[in-house]
């Protein structure tokens, strides 16, 4: 790709940001909508002003045009890279595959050069050449120690991949079809830690992740994730490109997305990998002292119940502290014995990957630590709990520590320092921004341009803040192409019985069959557990005379292709089918959801967060659960209509959503259907749909 003009263009020589997005829009096929005017008209004023913007657009908006085109006239203009955030693959690809290469080829001319763009990850996911042809194996887990079919399997899947270390020009993981587990892909990768830098690595001028790094510091427009976005803003090294402009698509995935990047793991099997890596390089009296202290804590975990730690018990203590002193015992060691990595090189590599375990142990060990060292539970920045289940679905003791909230970290790495633009589908809960707004930090009740969502009724312990140092943001709803309530009908099934935890009610099998029959198939069933999708579906296929496919009878992949090519046919599924299931036309009529889905009740880091709200006189409820929910919900019943011409019904089969006080708050946050708790009403309207179809 060649790197654009290094001379800025002024601003007022180029086109507006309505002459290049008809040129856009037209060289794609489509045609100009007010919505999407309308918010390339708010974003253009966001970058030229610094000020914030979210902006809620509702599927068939065009929002992809309508921020990618003033992003590459304001990169342009200012000679600058404009970072875009996603929370998915399907999204990055989506951009970077389609969106991007149509509308930087049509907007050549106008602009005088073809913008550039470019895609960047974490370096795990580029292949490193130094691990694949140097002597870096990493270790296959305890789990595969003595499985020959699982060392086979996995020598296999490495075969391929040296195979295809031939053939491909980026080394990205998601050009590898079909892909590969996390076990084989970890002997071929090194995380950024373990990387030894592109001027001491012997194939450092061949390495992936770096040229991938230096074709987006050339590009207008870099496409990235929230991860990765969350590392750049924590970390002290820079990983994405200069930029002043970040635009974060699937915003209402931010938090979790950065929760999740903020959070640290400590296990005994990670401390025995520290001190197995330690010991090829410090004495062994130094590494079997690390190797003592991960048993240890081994040995402390195993007795413990899994669950959030309000306090630090003297043997947990003891355990931390042991793996805390053993570790500084082998960095010390290790900086002591250390050799000229220019002169040998593979011990370098080795030195590094022992590094890298080795700061991951004790860094995690530090932090919980000091976490505990905050004697008053209501100050404290971090939450600890014990899990039962590793990131890769194994059994073990794990123990977690994340940030109580991340609303700070966003504003004083993103806000404070980057013009932002967050966008999604679902921004406006319960009628309101203010919802997701503190969740990212930024202040409630920011005065809003005519047309954008009043602020919430229903928020409660959170009145206007009035921080002049607070960053400044608009919202704005630009609403849908879709006539919603013309299209689709909310049926509140407000006579059933009240969900419990003994699986789906009887009455509640009956309603779900009677919706499945009226619709003649049709159904994507959103269940909140794999019990509940499985339950249903074992339930009425029996009885249903059309076809049932239930989330885990293959790939989710191909079961919703089948689905989409199938109208008589129905798909059952559990939290993954919520989102980024696009299934237009016939084959989705009728979207069944069977309850509310809230957080469970024992998730560690949700019971903190909402307690700490409730200490700040808030409601810790409807901030924390009740906008899980929310969001949760706005996205499956964002199932149903996917092109102008679709209609149908979302049918929410508990009953709290029409009962319960905060029942207004959730149905607020939902696209504007015809509500009805009018069963037969709901039947005939499936019937006629399926026979007009």
């Amino acid at each position: 790709m060649p790197p654009p003009s290094t001379a800025p263009v002024r601003t007022q020589d180029l086109p507006g940001v309505h002459e290049l997005l008809e040129v856009a829009v037209t060289s794609v096929g489509g045609s100009r909508r007010e919505g999407q005017d309308r918010m390339a008209d708010a974003v253009r004023r966001s970058l030229s002003s610094g000020e914030h913007l979210a902006v809620q657009a509702g599927t068939g908006t065009g929002k992809s045009l309508a921020y990618l085109v003033p992003a590459i006239r304001h990169a342009i203009a200012r000679d600058t890279t404009v970072v875009v955030s996603t929370a998915t693959i399907a999204l990055q690809r989506q951009l970077v595959d389609r969106d991007l290469p149509r509308v930087a080829k049509s907007l050549k001319k106008v602009l005088g050069r073809e913008p550039t763009f470019a895609i960047l990850k974490g370096r795990r996911n580029y292949l490193c050449m130094n691990k694949l042809h140097g002597d870096m194996d990493d270790d296959p887990g305890d789990e595969q120690l003595f499985d020959a079919f699982a060392i086979s399997a996995l020598g296999r899947q490495v075969k391929r991949l040296h195979e295809w270390s031939s053939d491909t020009g980026t080394g990205d993981r998601d050009e590898l079809v079909p892909g590969v587990p996390d076990s084989a892909w970890r002997q071929v990768s090194v995380t950024a830690r373990e990387c030894l830098g592109a001027s001491r690595c012997p194939v450092g001028e061949d390495c992936f992740a770096e040229k991938a790094k230096a074709e987006a510091g050339r590009a207008d427009i870099v496409v990235t994730n929230h991860a990765l976005l969350a590392i750049d803003a924590m970390g002290e090294a820079q990983v994405l490109p200069e930029h002043d402009v970040v635009i974060v698509d699937e915003a209402h995935e931010l938090v979790d997305r950065v929760t999740g990047a903020a959070t640290a793991e400590l296990t005994a099997g990670t401390v025995a990998t520290a001190a197995r890596r330690c010991g090829k390089l410090v004495d062994q009296d130094t590494a079997d002292r690390l190797a003592e202290a991960g048993e240890g804590l081994a040995a402390v975990l195993e007795d413990m119940p899994p669950g959030r730690w309000e306090s630090l018990t003297t043997a947990a203590a003891g355990a931390l502290n042991a793996i805390l002193s053993a570790g500084a015992g082998c960095r010390q060691s290790m900086g002591a014995n250390k050799r000229s990595d220019d002169a040998d090189p593979e011990g370098a590599a080795a030195r590094k990957l022992a590094q890298a375990v080795l700061d991951e142990v004790v860094d995690t060990a530090a932090r919980l630590l000091e976490t505990f060292s905050e004697t008053d539970a209501a100050t404290r920045r971090d939450v600890v709990w014990l899990g039962e289940q590793g990131p890769d679905g194994s059994r073990h003791k794990v123990l977690r520590v994340a940030p109580l909230s991340v609303g700070g970290l966003l504003r004083e790495r993103l806000f404070n320092t980057r013009t932002t633009v967050l966008t999604s589908a679902t921004l406006a809960l319960g009628g309101s921004f203010d919802a997701l707004a503190r969740q990212w930090g930024l202040p409630a009740s920011q005065p809003r341009e005519a047309g954008a969502t009043p602020p919430s009724s229903v928020d409660e312990g959170h009145g206007p803040v009035q921080d002049p140092e607070a960053p400044r943001w608009q919202g704005l709803d630009v609403g849908s192409p879709f006539a919603h309530a013309k299209s689709g009908i909310l049926y509140l099934a407000r006579r059933l019985p009240s969900p419990g935890r003994d699986g789906l009610a009887p009455e509640t099998l009956d309603e779900i069959e009677g919706l499945v029959r009226a619709a003649g198939g049709r159904t994507l069933g959103l269940f909140s557990s794999t019990r509940a999708a499985k339950q249903a579906t074992e339930a009425l296929r029996g009885k249903l005379d059309t076809p049932l496919l239930c989330q885990g009878d293959d790939s989710t992949m191909l079961l919703v292709k089948r689905f989409a090519e199938d109208p008589e046919t129905s798909l059952f599924g559990t939290l993954s089918l919520w989102q980024g299931v696009d299934v237009p036309g016939p084959s989705l009529s009728c979207v069944i959801i069977d309850r509310i889905p809230f957080p469970r009740p024992d998730d560690p880091l949700i019971a903190a967060r909402q307690k700490a709200t409730d200490a700040r006189g808030g409601n810790g409820f409807l901030s924390v659960s009740a906008t899980h929910a929310a969001l949760l919900l706005a996205q499956g019943a964002g199932r149903l209509l996917r092109a102008t011409d679709d209609r149908g019904v979302v049918a929410i089969l508990d009953p709290r959503i029409a009962t319960a006080r905060y029942g207004g708050f959730l149905r607020a946050s939902l696209p504007p259907f015809w509500e009805t708790t009018d069963r037969e009403k709901v039947h005939g309207a499936l019937r006629r749909l399926r026979e007009s179809s």
